[in-house]
């Protein structure tokens, strides 16, 4: 399964991000995993492809909110 591997090397990654774009890449890439690996996982229902979307959305999750940034206080 190449769709597993690269989503383990994608988990595995250090995640600093520079830019702001570098953060925007990498938020669309964990996404386009995550809903590719969701097409594969409809077919046979492995808890493993599971497991492995989880942790995806975490770190999507982690990201985006470093993207939106701290909300202003007044």
């Amino acid at each position: 399964m190449d769709l597993i591997e690269k989503a383990l090397e994608f988990e595995n990654r250090k995640f600093k991000f520079p830019t702001t774009s570098d953060r925007i890449l990498a938020a669309r890439e964990a996404k386009e995993l995550i809903l590719s690996l969701n097409e594969v996982y409809k077919e046979n229902k492995s808890s493993e492809i599971m497991d492995v979307m989880k942790r995806l959305t975490v770190i999507k999750q982690r990201i985006e909110k470093r993207l939106k940034g701290k909300p202003l206080t007044s």
